[in-house]
């Protein structure tokens, strides 16, 4: 089952240059399919009662073109593929013309929120989704190595705007955490996110940045070393002689 809605980038969801920011992309994609999950009957509350919840392990987002500012968008996503306590998910934009704007990947882990444990997907969860064909993209491994020299960045704390109702952080927000160490006018092209291990709030959260040509990785660690996440930015060469001049 593909579940899709239309939407119009507001002004709350654009950067300085008017173009929708990379958090605000993964927030539509998240939103698509809590949408889906609550139009079924599997949102959160019947998931709170089943002491139940989806927990995401990596992202891979194309961009080929980011939307502007009051330009109308449709979000899509759908389930392609259950495995034990795994669900794989795609997701897309287009623009009004249906011409892809981001495609992405994504895998999922079905926890037991009591144990902390995966749990295997039952049939009344998983196949209310139903399966559609995945969608055209290469797909890369969703473990992400770690770069060998970093360069330690001031740590900061987890803060109760980091939090949603799991109560650890967000996905989105180690996205945006990851964004402040781009180097000025870096256009992404792919993002690349895995995520290990769960921030909880006033855990301190210690960046370390790798910055290669046209890559920079960031790991978001605890102060024992253990990443929370793992972001990886690749650039958008295509404009590189224009961002030059």
């Amino acid at each position: 089952m593909v579940y899709e809605f239309d939407s119009r980038v507001r002004y709350s969801e654009t950067d300085r240059e008017k173009n929708l920011t990379l958090v605000s992309l993964v927030d539509y994609f998240q939103d698509c399919s809590t949408f889906q999950s609550e139009l079924l009957g599997r949102g959160l509350d019947y998931m709170d009662k089943l002491q139940r919840a989806w927990m995401i392990l990596s992202w891979q987002i194309e961009i080929l073109r980011l939307p502007v500012l009051c330009e109308k968008i449709r979000i899509q996503t759908w389930a392609y593929d259950f495995k034990g306590f795994y669900g794989m998910r795609n997701f897309a934009m287009l623009d009004e013309h249906g011409n892809y704007l981001a495609k992405a990947n994504s895998v999922w882990v079905f926890m037991d929120t009591v144990t902390g444990h995966p749990d295997r997907i039952p049939p009344e969860v998983g196949e209310i989704y139903g399966s559609e064909p995945r969608l055209d993209m290469e797909y890369f491994s969703r473990k992400i190595k770690a770069p060998q020299n970093c360069e330690r960045k001031d740590t900061f704390s987890v803060c109760r705007h980091h939090l949603d109702t799991n109560g650890h952080v967000n996905n989105g927000q180690y996205i945006r955490m990851a964004e402040e160490y781009l180097p000025e006018h870096f256009r992404v092209s792919r993002l690349r996110v895995e995520y290990r291990n769960q921030a909880y709030l006033y855990d301190v959260v210690v960046p370390m940045v790798s910055v290669q040509e046209h890559e920079t990785v960031v790991m978001l660690c605890s102060e024992e070393g253990k990443p929370y996440a793992i972001v990886a930015f690749e650039e958008d060469t295509t404009n590189s002689e224009n961002k030059e001049e």
